[in-house]
């Protein structure tokens, strides 16, 4: 019997085709070892690096980080990670274009340090100058619909909404402003921050978001290499959930074999 192939099925992000829909961080890793297996497992469409975090253009530990990307030929995707001023995100990202020779970047501007929420009140104007200063912006944010739809307005081809705060591993904790999220913009959206398992990863594909970032769930299990595969996988089966159109929910019990006529076996009992 044959299978009909799926379909090309890439994320598109501002114009730029990629073959996955998972992007890997690269801290907190045991060892680089590690991070090399874990990427060489997933298959990241990108790789997020800090460039004020992994201080690339040093000598030393630095200088081997930055080989080690090289070597992986995933691309990059510098960001303004600890930046907590317009200037600063804006100084930081001017920066890792010059280090990273990349236009993308991954814009974090944090507004409170013990949740790590994004500073909801400046971060549309620094969006809208680094876009119109040549940057591809993929910035970090809440699932506000309002916050959301001004990034786009601002230029923004597609936006990061978190699932929870960064590194808590709780998964989707407002399920109903990201759904809500996902049905009102049409714009490229990538799950950013708080997922822990990768059954919230396959969550949120099925919900039709279009991509997941992902780091400490991966960094921090026992085993990363597998959880980098465990990850990929659950991305893609969301996905193809997504694509093949959910069953809707019923409230009472349907039989899965209907009952047609009356049985053989009653017929001949009688």
């Amino acid at each position: 019997m044959q299978t009909t192939p799926k379909p090309p099925d890439p994320l598109i992000l501002y114009g730029h085709t990629f073959q996955s829909r998972l992007l890997l961080g690269t801290a907190r890793y045991p060892s680089p070892a590690t991070l090399e297996a874990a990427v060489r497992r997933a298959h990241p469409a990108m790789l997020t690096a800090s460039l004020r975090r992994q201080q690339a253009v040093d000598h030393g530990a630095g200088n081997s980080f930055w080989e080690l990307l090289r070597r992986l030929e995933v691309p990059v995707l510098p960001n303004t990670a600890g930046c907590h001023s317009a200037q600063e995100a804006i100084t930081t990202a001017h920066m890792a274009r010059e280090v990273f020779a990349t236009p993308w970047i991954k814009l974090e501007l944090i507004g409170d340090d013990y949740t790590l929420q994004p500073d909801t009140l400046n971060l549309v104007e620094v969006a809208g100058r680094l876009i119109k200063d040549g940057f591809q912006v993929l910035p970090y944010c809440t699932e506000d619909l309002v916050l959301c739809q001004r990034l786009v307005d601002a230029g923004c081809q597609a936006v990061m909404p978190w699932a929870a705060p960064i590194g808590t591993g709780k998964g989707p904790v407002n399920p109903y402003a990201l759904r809500m999220l996902r049905e009102r913009l049409s714009v490229p959206m990538i799950v950013d921050a708080g997922l822990g398992l990768p059954s919230h990863a396959c969550q949120v594909m099925e919900w039709g978001f279009d991509g997941v970032l992902l780091n400490t769930a991966v960094a921090l299990a026992q085993n990363p290499v597998a959880m980098a595969g465990a990850f990929a996988a659950a991305v893609q089966a969301g996905r193809d959930a997504h694509r093949s159109g959910v069953m809707s929910a019923q409230d009472t019990a349907q039989p899965s074999t209907p009952v047609l006529g009356t049985p053989f076996w009653h017929e001949a009992s009688a």
